[in-house]
């Protein structure tokens, strides 16, 4: 059996002076999984675990390709809205199920993960996927897996 592609992306918290957002990213044959947190790099290289957060399943709707369906697996009040909102989107756009893990922390931003902040650092994670699953896609050999993966804007 081949290892399934994957890459790890880091990006920094919006709104924050040390904070990143890593994303670990694996694209299987027939689904996605995505495993989303946030920790400092003093923490990063400490080996500093940080708690786990929620845990959501969803796939898309065959008969409203608008709407993936979806259900949480591990539900913590802090990044449910999160780890579903992220679901349902990367399903959406890719046509593929996904499983996503999230225990994303706004609480280091400047105003303590205010609307504004949460909605940016999202819209960071989307683009961090997206473009993360688009270069497992470029890689070589890994292109008749991922052949259905379908970019929208």
């Amino acid at each position: 059996m081949e290892p399934s592609p994957s890459t790890t992306i880091s990006i920094p918290l919006p709104r924050s002076i040390k904070e990143r957002i890593y994303i670990h990213l694996t694209h299987r044959a027939k689904a996605i999984t995505i495993f989303v947190t946030t920790a400092t790099p003093d923490d990063a290289a400490a080996g500093v675990p940080t708690p786990f957060g929620s845990f959501v399943y969803s796939l898309p709707d065959r008969y409203n390709p608008t709407q993936p369906l979806s259900t949480p697996l591990c539900a913590e009040e802090e990044t449910i809205e999160f780890s579903t909102r992220l679901a349902k989107l990367v399903a959406r756009r890719t046509g593929l199920p996904v499983y996503v893990g999230c225990s994303v922390s706004f609480k280091s931003t400047g105003l303590g993960g205010s609307v504004e902040e949460v909605m940016e650092g999202f819209g960071a994670v989307v683009k961090g996927v997206m473009e993360g699953l688009e270069g497992l896609k470029k890689e070589k050999g890994v292109e008749e897996r991922v052949e259905g993966l379908r970019i929208e804007d």
